[in-house]
């Protein structure tokens, strides 16, 4: 479930992503939801232009894996591209790519929204 919409977005972020295809995460954990356009899946890829969403509590223990669909409430967002780590054990930064960068304001989420991962 979504629990805080995020408005801004950076073109020079500089996240990093992870060497993990995949990541475990735990039910209770908050984590952020980050989209961007970026589509490298090399280890240590630095992601610029990115758009903040939010942070969303995980319902479900589980497994996130590179290409996994991502939805809010009823609407595709886009797919897992991986994660940065910079604010780890915190929470992860969870990138998710798609055509355009987006914010949580350009989509007009609002807390308490269903979130989920389906596989791809």
């Amino acid at each position: 479930m979504l629990v805080k919409v995020l408005l801004h977005r950076r073109d020079e972020r500089g996240m990093s992503l992870e060497p993990h295809a995949s990541r475990c995460v735990r039910r209770g954990e908050v984590h952020e939801l980050v989209t961007t356009d970026h589509r490298e899946t090399e280890a240590g890829a630095r992601i610029d232009r990115v758009g903040f969403l939010g942070f969303a509590e995980i319902s479900c223990a589980g497994v996130l894996d590179r290409g996994d669909e991502f939805w809010l409430g009823d609407t595709l967002v886009g797919t897992v591209l991986g994660f940065d780590a910079c604010h780890f054990p915190n929470h992860y930064n969870i990138l998710i790519t798609r055509a355009d960068v987006v914010t949580g304001a350009d989509l007009g989420l609002t807390p308490e929204l269903p979130v989920s991962f389906r596989p791809a």
